[in-house]
């Protein structure tokens, strides 16, 4: 996958050691610098990026203020010389923060971050649009329809997948991983151990998610997100 970025510092020195570094950096493909914020926006909004490596404190208009205004699709990787500003960042929903002066591992451990963010995203696509995933089972690829799995529970190192049909499928992966790709919130995570196809639950009882005679746990953890759930689809 190829990442079309831009840079944003009103620093030419900064400017130009984060150009030389997307230069370099093979998945990345930079398609402008500029010196100001103000600079960037006419040409962004005609031509948007996926990522901006975006300076924090500029004139006119400030790096976190900028991305406020950005589509939500265009990732940010801010860059300042003040560590303070950190907390700016994060509260706009930045991949990373560099510091300066930025060494290239820095600045390519970052980068990596958003290559794993957009490759996540479009395997999130994928698989919400075709609605089947292929898991790796008994040395096998086997492909498993979204609409035939009922839950899917963790077990240390591996998953196993429940299907409609009876099936388990054990497969070696992290429930994290499996999560991340999973579209929401038609699957929800509901304990430690379990994610659930929330439109195939079919009882609640007592707090637990009842498949057949199976009972799930929902966890203090994810309860929120499960419970938001079920009032969005209960009639009072």
């Amino acid at each position: 996958m190829t990442i079309n970025c831009a840079i944003i510092d009103d620093e030419p020195l900064a400017a130009g050691l984060l150009k030389s570094y997307a230069e370099k950096t093979p998945f990345l493909h930079l398609t402008g610098t500029y010196g100001s914020a103000i600079e960037a926006m006419r040409e962004l909004r005609e031509h948007p990026v996926q990522l901006l490596f975006l300076d924090i404190q500029m004139p006119e208009l400030s790096g976190t203020e900028f991305a406020k205004i950005l589509p939500k699709e265009t990732k940010v990787i801010f860059t300042t010389a003040f560590q303070q500003y950190a907390i700016e960042g994060y509260k706009v929903s930045a991949l990373d923060y560099l510091l300066k002066p930025i060494s290239y591992d820095d600045f390519l451990r970052a980068a990596n971050k958003a290559l794993d963010t957009f490759n996540t995203a479009q395997r999130q696509q994928a698989c919400e649009h075709d609605r089947f995933i292929f898991v790796k089972s008994e040395y096998k690829l086997v492909r498993v329809s979204l609409d035939d799995i009922l839950y899917i529970e963790g077990l240390k190192d591996y998953v196993r997948i429940y299907l409609q049909d009876g099936q388990k499928l054990m497969s070696l992966m992290s429930m994290k991983k499996l999560e991340e790709y999973l579209p929401r919130p038609e699957f929800l995570r509901t304990h430690r151990s379990y994610i659930v196809h929330m439109s195939r639950v079919e009882q609640i009882d007592r707090f637990r998610i009842v498949f057949g005679s199976e009972f799930l746990p929902i966890s203090d953890s994810y309860k929120d997100d499960v419970m938001e759930y079920f009032d969005q689809h209960t009639l009072v």
